[in-house]
């Protein structure tokens, strides 16, 4: 019975804490656009930066 002065104080200090999270993580826009996120990884990979020296990649091309 004691056990329950305790336990139910931190548990209900728990739903605040998880509440407040929630919260502020829906205000601030994270689940703002789900789809976007989950078509980014399918998407291909971006081309390379070019190269500082200004010659482009030599190409594989047979000759």
């Amino acid at each position: 019975m004691e056990a329950l002065y305790i336990l139910i104080p931190l548990s209900l200090v728990l739903v605040v804490v998880i509440a407040a999270v929630f919260w502020w993580s829906a205000s601030s826009g994270q689940f703002e656009d789900l789809e976007r996120e989950g078509q980014r990884i399918l998407d291909d990979d971006p081309e390379p930066p070019a190269r500082a020296s200004g010659r482009t990649a030599p190409d594989d091309t047979p000759r």
